[in-house]
């Protein structure tokens, strides 16, 4: 199966990138004499393949994945970043002075790095057993529920980033360069709610509290996915529960003192981030805003790609098409109420609310169709998780709040560092006083799987009042 999907997936997206450069010929030749737009269609030309390598790379990582091999495509993304930042930093400026050039330089820096990110990973595969067999007639049911279950599949993890898209589009529509502006088209009779610069904000917010969702939420569900597919092929539902229940409690476990952090540390973050330039104070404060109302549903955006795939092992994609939809929905008209009093913030609060109701919506859901969930010991992980977070956040504000403000570059690194290093120390000492078995599980070594499940069955059955032992 992997091979005929390997196969139609090159073919398919050759003919993608194939169209693609017969397009940018195209508008290259129909608008001679425009340097800007023949810059723009030329780097496109270059990058397009980028397209090809990159989807045929995610395949094969999605492959090893299901043969419980995690390291290499957790590496190779560092190969473009590697790569392109050597074409920026050495290969552009040594091969010309102009811009134009240099910028063609990183884009076949980027090539370059998809390029790797597959090559990389073939003899890998290879080397756990892959060996390239087109059989049609065995593949065919195995890839027909791969293209059924595609687009509903797809809709369902991106709801959180159409939810974001929203909050853009929004501020577009609904903001203004001056304050007190009469919004024309709705007859004068309503002024803007937004200031311009609400679109960068909602940008800039959405980087930071997508850093917690990829290492946390997005590593989480990628390794347990193949262990749920598993459960579910041989019928056992419970097992599915009770390791969709760990991961959950996983997330929660990592994911609320995460929130709690990026609260906290949103102005020195944005700060020492961004603030340079044109990016001046009162943006760092807007900034900073946003990446505090989008912090409130960071345990919501990691424990969404967790559940989602506790459907998706079953063979159900539409349950979450189903629950997005109306999510998208309600965040829209959240958008629509919240933008009046609060602004900006508004958007990135209706996110938020959006994404907690479908976590609760998606987990009453599984547990009725598909299995049970441990509501007792997520629970119990939720609450050790708040009294050790409510610890570590007191330490920290602490920590800042003893800082002294001389503005250079070396005082905003510590007054992020200072407080990051004691939150992760008060925290990791509350929760091991309070019992937390979650971060012993979380270290135990790949060599130490026998461990690590032995911790696994003593969470469960100290969760549950029994003796211990393991599952």
């Amino acid at each position: 199966m992997a091979s005929v999907t390997l196969t139609w997936l090159a073919i398919g997206l050759a003919g993608i990138v194939l169209v693609g450069e017969t397009l940018v010929g195209i508008l290259w030749l129909a608008n001679p004499h425009h340097p800007r737009l023949e810059l723009l269609l030329g780097l496109v030309a270059v990058m397009l393949p980028y397209l090809f390598c990159i989807c045929l790379a995610a395949q094969v990582s999605a492959t090893l994945h299901a043969l419980h091999h995690f390291g290499t495509p957790a590496f190779v993304p560092v190969l473009l970043n590697i790569v392109w930042i050597l074409g920026a930093l050495v290969i552009a400026p040594w091969w010309a002075t102009d811009k134009s050039s240099q910028a063609y330089v990183l884009a076949i820096s980027v090539l370059c790095g998809g390029v790797l990110q597959l090559a990389i990973q073939l003899p890998i595969l290879h080397r756990l057993g892959f060996r390239y067999d087109y059989d049609w007639p065995a593949a065919r049911q195995g890839v027909s529920r791969i293209v059924a279950t595609l687009l509903p599949m797809l809709l369902g993890l991106a709801v959180t980033q159409i939810n974001t898209l929203l909050d853009s589009l929004m501020a577009w529509v609904f903001s203004s360069p001056q304050p007190r502006t009469p919004i024309g088209w709705l007859g004068d009779s309503w002024d803007y709610p937004l200031r311009q610069g609400a679109a960068g904000a909602i940008y800039y917010g959405e980087r930071l509290y997508q850093l917690p969702v990829g290492v946390l939420g997005i590593t989480v569900a990628t390794v347990i996915f193949p262990l749920l597919s598993r459960h579910a092929a041989r019928g056992d539902r419970d097992k599915i529960g009770a390791d969709l229940s760990l991961g959950l409690r996983l997330v929660l476990f990592l994911a609320v003192p995460a929130a709690a952090g990026l609260f906290l540390l949103a102005e020195p973050v944005a700060r020492l981030l961004f603030q340079r330039g044109e990016f001046l104070p009162e943006d760092t404060l807007r900034t900073a805003r946003m990446i505090r109302c989008y912090a409130l549903g960071v345990w919501a955006y990691c424990a969404l790609p967790v559940l989602v795939r506790g459907f998706y092992a079953q063979q159900d994609p539409h349950t979450p098409l189903r629950i997005g939809l109306g999510v998208v929905s309600c965040n829209f008209l959240l958008n629509l109420v919240l933008i009046w009093p609060l602004a900006e913030a508004g958007l990135a609060v209706s996110t938020a609310v959006a994404a907690a109701l479908q976590v609760g919506w998606l987990a009453v859901a599984f547990a009725r169709k598909s299995g049970h969930l441990d509501w007792w010991e997520m629970s119990g992980t939720l609450l050790r998780s708040i009294v050790a977070t409510a610890a570590m956040y007191g330490a920290g504000l602490a920590v800042l709040g003893s800082l002294p403000d001389d503005g250079g570059l070396t005082h905003q690194m510590v007054a992020v560092l200072a407080p990051l290093i004691v939150c992760l120390a008060v925290y990791l000492a509350v929760s091991h006083a309070l019992g937390s078995g979650e971060w012993r599980l979380l270290t135990s070594r790949q060599g130490k799987s026998s461990d690590a499940r032995n911790d696994l069955g003593q969470m469960r059955g100290r969760d549950r009042g029994g003796n211990g032992s393991a599952s």
